[in-house]
Order: structure tokens, then sequence, then C-alpha cells
């Protein structure tokens, strides 16, 4: 089993390499806040491990174990997120950090049966899809909401990402996944869109907000 302090970079490798084939070792430094000298020996510690296949001043790959790795820490991460919400009551707000924290707990029948009492969902609280215990992810098609139009109706099923900042913006407008988001003008200055959903019948979100917001149509 990989220590903590693995998991963390094998879960950001993975993140990262969503983005590109590799990822370079100064992104990788940027995205820990760690320097390059401990970024280099721990790359080192990960390819003697087989997690990862790396070369001097050529990109980090992950292998296969590496990859199955952190999509199980991914696991137990978006598990925790789900029963912290669905079974204790927190808000999608406030569950990252415990569950940063719960990932790191080495034990798959605990996850197995909190996977269980779920009803064994798909997705976590922020419609990221939950590995399964093979380390396997089933991709739900989805489009950024910024790239709808006018006229269209689409439902809010996920977000590209979970700062706090944007959940409790989100939660100000009352906006959740399942929504049902029906655009009726589009900005073409700053591409801020007015939509309406329940209770909401003419909601301006930003450019940026728009980008963030994943929907199917």
């Amino acid at each position: 089993m990989a220590s903590p302090t693995e998991e963390n970079y094998l879960k950001s490798l993975y993140a990262l390499t969503k983005e590109a084939e590799g990822v370079n070792v100064s992104v990788l430094s940027s995205v820990l806040k760690v320097s390059l000298p401990t970024i280099n020996s721990m790359v080192k510690n990960l390819k003697r491990q087989g997690y990862v296949n790396y070369k001097k001043y050529k990109p980090i790959l992950l292998t296969e174990k590496g990859k199955k790795e952190a999509a199980l820490v991914l696991r137990k991460h978006r598990l925790t997120e789900m029963y912290l919400v669905d079974k204790m009551g927190f808000g999608w707000e406030e569950v990252h950090e415990i569950a940063e924290q719960v990932e790191h707990i080495d034990s798959p029948v605990f996850f197995d049966r909190m996977d269980e009492l779920l009803g064994y969902p798909r997705i976590d609280p922020h419609g990221s899809p939950i590995p399964d215990k093979e380390g396997e992810v089933i991709i739900v098609p989805n489009v950024k909401l910024s790239d709808c139009k006018p006229g269209e109706v689409v439902k809010l099923i996920a977000l590209s990402h979970s700062s706090a900042d944007f959940l409790r913006f989100l939660n100000s407008r009352e906006l959740n996944l399942g929504a049902k988001l029906e655009i009726t003008f589009v900005e073409t200055y700053d591409n801020s869109m007015t939509v309406s959903y329940e209770n909401h019948p003419a909601e301006i979100l930003s450019g940026i907000v728009c980008d963030s917001l994943l929907v199917e149509k």
C-alpha cells in the first residue's frame, strides 16, 4: 500500500493526467506547493514502486498500477463525501476536508460497506464519478453550460471543480445537481447567461460560473 503522502501524489497526478499525456515536474510542484527537490525525490520513490514512469526532463507518466492506486484513493474520497452528505446531513461544501483525511484509511471492507449502505452510487455529491473496486470509472458525457445556446433546456449533472466558495455561491442561488435550466439569453460581451429554473425565473450567471457547470442536454 502507498503511504498517505504517496497517495496524495498519485491522486494529483491522476487529476492532472486528464489534461495531458504526462505531467511536468514543475506543474506538480506548483499544484502540491512542494519544492522541486522534494518532488524529484518522491517521483523516484514512486518509480521504484512501479507507480510511475519517469526520465529526467520528461513528463511523469502514471503506470497502470499507478492509475489504479490513484483511482482507488478517489473511490474512498468520493464515497466518503457521498456518505457525509447522504447519511450525515453535511452540506456539499463541507465534506472535502473530512474526506481528505478519511481517504487514507486502509480498510477496503470499510469502504465496501459504505458503498453498500449508500446503494452503490455512481457519482459523488458534486457529480464526479466514483471508481468501482477495480478502479474503473464510468464517464457520463456532459458539456459546459457555456457551450449551450439560448432556448436550450439542460440538466445540471456535475461541476468541473468543487471549491467551498463556488459551492457556497451555488447554494446562494439554490442551484443543485438535477436542476433543469432553460437558457433564455447569452451576453456576447462577457459570455454571461440568463437562465430560468425552479423559483428562479431570471438568474444571471457569469461566464466563469457557466464554464464550471456541466450539463446534459
